[in-house]
């Protein structure tokens, strides 16, 4: 649906994009698309592709693409480290700026170049001059242009995985401001993405506090008397620099003066576009364009244009495929009957009860038994199929096919792309036709759209030299591959239930939840729904005038788990209602649904995704068993349910501490490597260094604090959140950080080292070479550049930590020593695995995972693992 449809404008928006920012982002989503020289095209692929879109989805009557020019501004006269941290713009987008500004003009947009003022400050002049007459859409990313808002202008940031529009109405929802107050709010806060200071210590809540007693810069200066003095002490020092601040955030309405009538789309120039998409070899865009005057052929059949749509890019839809238009399929039930397929790469799709085989440009609809297809293609070089895991789920006839012939599609799409949440077939055949990318124009050319096989080999030819480009290939055939036959034997394989012990726990459970709604309801003196989040707020915090803790994002009185923990010494029905919620989320999500997904043989089969996170760490589904409690009060009995089969035992093997020890290796710091090489408590130790004591004088809680910011900065755990786990303040919590830092330098210079080599590369990899794209490194956004950044050191540890366990997955799936002990590996969860095995060989099946585990490895530190053997998972454990 297109903005105009979504939004009530009464007229033709005029369009202005900020080119720059999309630039920048264009060239971090994809940091390996070159020209066969080597020259490289990611960013004009990208910023083309989304400039084509646009004019297709929303057919604009005026755009306008704004850049930044050459030289300072007024705000590098103004303060001379305005942006100076930045760094220079890599080589790689340089070179592409020209033929952006190029193919921009060949689209018949109106390309800007604002030489001595930034592109903001041009698109808030335009936006302020053209808003009288007709509305406005700025595209962009940038928080600064949020001041440009009004009643006919909007803003469409697609820096997400969907686009958001922001209009006045949600941002004085969502903020609590007026757009004439962001400058003075900026200014107030700071940004570290321009290098303006703002008022130390003064973030955007303490900013919104300061505003609403003085809602501009000058009734602060005016009133700061009527602050409180804690704030007062703070803004009072900056008073004369915060004007100084607010020049560099607001933006200029008079610096940019063009009619209209400007920024008409003009007609594409249709001839120099191909040649200029040849040129670059965009061969995907020129998929999308109308053939080239003078070719031969049917054109496009185009409607006769209404006055605005008459510089419309685009054919009719008439121009696919028609939904009747069948590939051709040669029909065969015997493998007699299909080619020789030894030594060739064969496309292979299952769909509609039958396998779709595409080999030398032919394509064939086999209906016979899997297993006589299996053994026809058991000396095909190279299986291309959208996902292995499915086909050796259906038949195990595929598990005799070796590892080495397949080339999973999905998988390939995800470890370019682990963030894109969507490979099915049907999206990945879609996009060979619609993607921007030359490898996947080429492969499909002549391809019909509805094919199978063949698509599943030409998508295969397209995204190969994609996977080997980002060094992605030994990850995908080493581990990835053959990690997926190690998934469907465990998922087969199940693990044995105790359907009596689900049942006395859940008897335990509901009479347990009976009392607290009893007690609940007593302190409330009132009947209500306590799952109702409005009818809990009117009781906690009008009926029994409980001070409220916080607030939603809608403005409403939250009463959120961590609201109520923050206020549970203030009534006793907060502790019970904390509790209810844990009793009935143990009701609801395990005691009650598990068993009713118990199978035939007793046991629970889950399903394991290997495509599901941007790490790499492996998910479950169908039920989820990563996420069953394993602490706290009801943990252990919970664990206690899962057990093994009749006649066996359950070994648990746990990485101790992996992702401080991937931390260790990558880092090299000295304290934390000597820790674990003598087999040190690691979190003593960091206490230790932290509180100036002897291992042995360390308390309990100093140990609990160092163990909170050892895992916590791991995550990204900034001060406010370090503050709220520890219960101290937050100037504790950032003093605590800076003395961890200081006291393990290494890891400060190994954390800054990733973020700058992710900044420089745009992306980060793991142990075994997994890659994370993390184009919002870059965003002027500074929420989004952080949580960036925190993405980008958690992704190495994280992500080789799962590395590490899925070696140990596929070592010990491989194993002829476990094998022979009839262990077999039947869950993983997180750092742990499970082994069962008969009840006499328990202890060396253990044993033997347990060697397996600790050798995969070679890290600086020694991999340690901890096991247990038990009839149950809790004994075990």
């Amino acid at each position: 649906m297109s903005l105009k449809e979504r939004l009530p404008f009464n007229a033709d928006p005029v369009y202005l994009i900020d080119g720059t920012a999309l630039f920048y982002r264009a060239f971090y989503a994809r940091a390996d698309l070159k020209r066969a020289d080597g020259f490289p095209t990611n960013a004009i692929n990208t910023t083309l592709r989304v400039l084509m879109n646009l004019l297709r989805d929303e057919n604009p009557g005026h755009v306008g693409f704004i850049m930044d020019g050459k030289g300072p501004t007024f705000r590098h006269q103004l303060y001379e480290r305005y942006k100076a941290q930045r760094p220079a713009m890599p080589e790689p987008l340089a070179q592409q700026i020209e033929p952006v500004r190029r193919g921009v003009e060949l689209l018949g947009v109106r390309l800007i170049v604002s030489d001595g003022v930034e592109a903001d400050d041009c698109i808030c002049s335009l936006a302020h001059k053209y808003k009288q007459e007709r509305p406005v859409v700025i595209v962009a990313s940038d928080k600064d242009l949020k001041q440009c808002l009004d009643r006919n202008v909007v803003l469409l940031n697609q820096a997400g995985k969907a686009d958001k529009i922001i209009t006045l109405e949600s941002f004085r929802e969502e903020e609590g401001l007026e757009p004439a107050q962001w400058p003075d709010f900026q200014a107030i806060i700071g940004d570290s993405a321009d290098n303006i200071p703002g008022i130390p210590k003064v973030g955007p809540v303490t900013a919104r506090k300061i505003m609403a007693i003085c809602p501009t810069l000058e009734a602060l200066r005016d009133n700061c008397a009527a602050l409180p003095e804690k704030l007062r002490e703070k803004v009072e020092p900056e008073l004369e620099n915060v004007f100084l601040y607010r020049q560099l955030t607001r933006m200029k309405p008079d610096c940019c003066d063009f009619p209209l009538g400007h920024f008409a789309l003009e007609p594409m120039d249709l001839d120099g576009l191909h040649d200029f998409l040849d040129e670059y070899e965009l061969r995907g865009l020129k998929r999308d364009l109308p053939r080239r005057p003078g070719k031969t052929g049917t054109p496009p059949q185009v409607a006769a244009p209404a006055p605005r749509d008459q510089f419309s890019l685009f054919g009719s839809p008439a121009a696919a495929p028609k939904q009747d238009d069948e590939p051709p399929v040669t029909e065969v039930a015997r493998t007699d009957d299909l080619p020789t397929l030894a030594g060739e790469e064969v496309g292979l799709v299952f769909e509609n009860d039958a396998f779709f085989v595409g080999v030398e440009g032919h394509e064939y609809r086999y209906t016979g038994p899997a297993d006589a297809l299996a053994l026809a293609l058991e000396h095909a070089s190279v299986l291309a199929t959208p996902s292995v895991q499915e086909l050796l789920r259906a038949d195990p006839a595929w598990g005799y096919l070796l590892s080495s012939q397949w080339f999973d599609l999905s998988l390939a799409a995800y470890l370019l792309d682990p963030e894109a949440r969507n490979y099915t077939w049907p999206r990945l055949r879609q996009s060979m036709f619609q993607d921007g990318r030359p490898e996947f124009a080429q492969a499909a050319e002549g391809l019909h759209p509805r094919s199978q096989g063949l698509a599943a080999l030409a998508y295969m030819n397209g995204i190969r030299g994609q996977v080997a480009s980002a060094d992605l290939a030994p990850l995908m055939r080493d581990l990835e591959i053959p990690l997926i036959p190690v998934l469907v034997s465990m998922e087969q394989a199940g693990i044995g239930i105790d359907l009596a012990a689900f049942a006395g726990f859940l008897n335990d459970v509901s009479g347990q939840l009976d009392a607290l709604t009893r007690s609940i309801l007593d302190h409330a003196g009132e009947s209500f729904n306590i799952r109702s989040s409005q009818q809990l707020a009117a009781v906690l915090f009008d009926r029994l005038e409980i001070k409220a803790g916080g607030k939603t994002a809608t403005g409403q009185r939250s009463t959120a788990n961590e609201v109520l923990e923050s206020i549970r010494g203030q009534h006793p029905i907060v502790e019970d209602i904390l509790e209810y919620r844990m009793l009935e989320k143990l009701r609801s999500t395990y005691l009650e649904p598990l068993p009713k997904l118990v199978g035939d043989d007793g046991r629970l089969h889950t399903h394991f995704n290997q495509l599901a996170t941007a790490t790499g760490r492996l998910s479950s589904s169908r039920p989820n068993l990563q996420n069953i409690p394993i602490r706290g009060k009801y943990g252990p009995r919970m664990r206690a349910c899962f057990t093994a089969g009749p006649g066996a035992m359950l070994a648990a093997a746990d990485y101790s501490q992996i992702e401080l020890r991937v931390l260790a290796h990558f880092s090299g710091d000295p304290a934390l490597i000597d820790a674990f090489r003598n087999d040190e408590d690691i979190h003593t130790r960091t206490a230790a260094l932290l509180t100036d004591k002897e291992p042995q004088d360390v308390l309990p809680d100093e140990r609990r604090n160092a163990k909170t910011i050892n895992f916590g900065l791991i995550y990204g755990m900034g001060p406010q959140k370090l503050a709220r786990e520890l219960a101290i303040t937050v100037n504790e919590a950032k003093g605590f950080i800076e003395r961890y830092f200081d006291k393990l330098a290494t890891l400060k210079a190994f954390y800054d080292t990733v973020i700058h080599e992710a900044e420089a590369r745009g992306f980060v990899t793991t142990l075994a070479g997994r890659r994370r794209l993390l184009p919002e490194l870059h965003s002027r956004n500074n929420q989004l550049a952080s949580q960036a950044r925190r993405q980008a050191v958690n992704t190495v540890i994280q992500g080789s930590a799962a590395d590490i366990i899925k070696m140990a997955m596929v070592a010990a799936h491989k194993d002829k020593e476990l094998a022979a002990l009839n262990g077999r590996v039947i869950l993983q969860v997180h750092d742990e695995l499970i082994v069962e095995a008969p009840e006499p060989n328990i202890r060396p099946a253990g044993e033997r995972l347990k060697a397996i585990m600790q050798s995969v490895a070679a890290l600086a530190v020694p991999l340690k693992v901890d096991l247990g053997l038990g009839r149950n998972w809790a004994d075990a454990h």
